[in-house]
Parts: C-alpha cells; structure tokens; sequence
C-alpha cells in the first residue's frame, strides 16, 4: 500500500514533523520542519500555535496517518507537563483532520530505523539521511526524530500487512 505518513516528535518549545511517502519498498522524504512557539506567551497560546501550525501542514500535505512518539519521563514530572499538552494539541489536530494516530515509544523508534533500542541522536540523523536518501541531516534532532515516527509507522505497517495483524 502507498502512504503518506506525518511523523511528530511533539514539544511546547519545538514540535518535529517530517512527512515520508512508501510505496512499501521505497521511502520518499516530502518535507519536514521544526514549530517552534515563543517562550514569553501564555501555553495557552503556544498550544494554539502548535495547533495552527499542525493543521496547516496537515491541509498543505494531506498525510494519510500521523505517527506520534510517546511521552517518556524517568525523572521530573513537571518537565513532562508541557510537552504532554504539546502532545495532545497535536492528537487533537490529527483527530479533527480524521487522521488515524499511531503512537510509538522513543525505543521502538531507535529500533526501527536503526536497529537498536540505544541508538543516540547521531546515529537517528544518518540513517534518516540513509533511508530517505538525503544530502544532509534534518536542521533539527526534532524533524529528524519525526522522520523516525514516520518511518516507524511505516515499517509498522509493512509488517502488519505482512503477516495479516493489525
């Protein structure tokens, strides 16, 4: 099946997105960026910006499915807060779009495009830049690790057609 995937590695000071088109076989880099919201507004209105944004890119490319990083925090909670609202202004967005969400742990990611769950934000640049067949790394680690979700959701369902799961 031929995809167009919106990859996002959400955060209230910058959101990754990174668009990748598969036929299956082959993966096609589109377009990615970095949205990033001004640190002296209200969160109110950097999630509203976050959501704008999203929304345009979402009208511009017409993805077919966004694949999501999952929240992680081992430590502090409270520095978690903001990019769980970040997070879910952009699951909201997805849904308002009638888009399809599939979320997947920072560790799936790594394994998926690199091969190993302890894979550093280096090795994430150049197999996007391998697998994508790009010049250079993405300006940011966060559009790259959003070319990573997009892949992964890919590969996801590579293998689910594969073998019939879902």
């Amino acid at each position: 099946m031929n995809w167009r995937v919106l990859g996002v590695d959400p955060g209230l000071a910058q959101t990754g997105w990174g668009l990748v088109d598969s036929d299956g076989n082959r993966h096609k880099h589109v377009d990615h960026g970095t949205i990033a919201t001004n640190s002296g507004e209200p969160p109110e209105l950097r999630l509203l910006t976050l959501h704008r944004e999203m929304s345009a890119i979402i009208s511009a490319f017409k993805p077919m499915a966004v694949g999501a990083e999952k929240l992680y925090f081992a430590r502090n909670v409270s520095s978690a807060m903001p990019v769980a609202q970040a997070r879910g202004a952009v699951l909201l967005t997805a849904a308002l779009h009638g888009l399809r969400v599939e979320e997947f742990t920072p560790n799936t990611i790594k394994e998926s495009v690199v091969g190993t769950g302890s894979a550093d934000k280096s090795q994430i640049g150049k197999m996007i830049m391998l697998l994508l067949g790009l010049t250079e790394a993405p300006d940011t680690d966060h559009a790259a690790d959003a070319l990573a979700v997009a892949i992964t959701f890919i590969h996801r369902e590579a293998v689910s057609e594969l073998y019939g799961a879902r």
